[in-house]
């Protein structure tokens, strides 16, 4: 029996196999750039570049918001990512002025990719699959890291390091609707490069991807819930690494529910896990993951765009050949689904009807695990 999302992740881990690169204890080549902060032992952490046996662009192996747009597949990004080795070293989370640490900001933040040359402890070794972040290769403690070059900075992200006066919060805000990728700002919170002076500090890489997805949803939020709600039932669906999703926009005030199942992907396996919160939004942390923040940012960006408010049920499937690549999967799906025309239907029940069609989960497996599937205003599809 299966409790619950993060123990069933736990058991595909451990059935994963897979091959990263194979380096001695040193490594030459251009990080995208990239550095991972761990979260073992906080708050003292390790904190380190992740560099590819590569020279020349390599920025593709960091930019999850371009992947699917430019047709990689699961494949490719395994391989891309598994070619990252993670050099690291352990800092205190508040040692954001550590010469060391400096020297790590100044690859996370820069804006192209940066030729550096490390030296290991050991040979590294291992990889690394997690259901939040990216992948990445085999990892060591790194003895020296040599900066080959000046690395230049985005404008926008020099300014928010450097301004010590404006709250975490502020930044990330004011970034994002400047055009900054979501991931660049994860990877700028994750680093120290944000917040007042007395409050800057290393975040662990999976802790700054949901903070950056809830602080900038929660924001577009206050906004939308002053909107009209949207006047039809919309499904909108996608396709991508062995998933399908279908998420359907409804004429009411803000609700959400994302209803995910795992089917075959181990064996013969069909597990059903869920979240949702009401107009007045949620207080716990949402057991399935940072996949439920990534979601409803995505579709915050839909709303926003649209300037109506909805609610959203959204329904993912991962089928045999998944593999757990990091939240941006969620995000960016959900993102092109929502740039794909939807079916429009005239109410829920032909809605909901049309869906099911597409879901291989019998769908009274979703209509047991759901919370809006019971309320009232689903009754005549219940029904039938």
């Amino acid at each position: 029996m299966i409790k619950g999302k993060a123990a069933y992740l736990n058991r595909l881990y451990l059935k994963m196999k897979f091959k990263t690169v194979d380096i001695g204890e040193s490594i030459s080549g251009a990080s995208p750039p990239a550095v991972f902060v761990g979260k073992w032992n906080y708050p003292k952490v390790f904190v380190g570049p992740l560099i590819p046996p590569e020279h020349g662009d390599t920025r593709m192996m960091d930019l999850p918001e371009q992947w699917i747009p430019n047709g990689k597949n699961i494949e490719d990004v395994v391989n891309f990512r598994l070619s990252l080795v993670r050099g690291k070293e352990s800092f205190n989370v508040n040692d954001v002025n550590n010469k060391q640490v400096r020297n790590m900001q100044e690859v996370a933040l820069a804006k192209s990719s940066l030729e550096l040359d490390a030296e290991f402890m050991g040979k590294p070794r291992g990889g690394f699959f997690n259901e939040n972040v990216q992948p990445f290769g085999p990892s060591a403690q790194l003895k020296e890291l040599r900066l080959n070059e000046n690395p230049r900075w985005n404008l926008d992200l020099e300014k928010a390091f450097y301004d010590t006066d404006v709250r975490a919060k502020d930044a990330m805000i004011e970034l994002y609707e400047k055009g900054v990728f979501v991931s660049t700002i994860q990877k700028a919170l994750s680093i120290g490069g944000f917040g007042t002076e007395r409050n800057r500090k290393l975040v662990p890489t999976r802790w700054s991807i949901t903070a950056v997805d809830d602080t900038l949803s929660l924001n577009m939020l206050e906004n939308i819930k002053t909107y009209p709600a949207i006047d039809s039932h919309q499904v909108f669906e996608v396709k991508t690494f062995n998933n399908y999703f279908a998420i359907l926009l409804m004429p009411t005030n803000w609700q959400y529910e994302f209803l995910e199942a795992f089917i075959g992907v181990m064996g013969n396996e069909k597990v059903l896990f869920s979240d949702w919160e009401s107009f007045k939004g949620r207080k716990e942390y949402a057991g399935m993951g940072g996949c439920y923040y990534s979601t409803r940012l995505a579709i915050m960006e839909k709303l926003e765009d649209m300037k109506v408010q909805a609610g959203a049920l959204v329904f993912r499937e991962s089928y045999p050949g998944y593999m757990p690549t990091g939240v941006w999967l969620v995000r960016e799906s959900v993102r092109e689904a929502l740039r794909n025309k939807p079916s429009v239907f005239s109410d829920v029940r032909s809605a909901l009807n049309y869906i099911s069609g597409k879901l291989r989960l019998p769908f009274s497996r979703y209509r047991e695990k759901s919370v809006l599937l019971r309320q009232s205003l689903l009754t005549q599809f219940l029904m039938r």
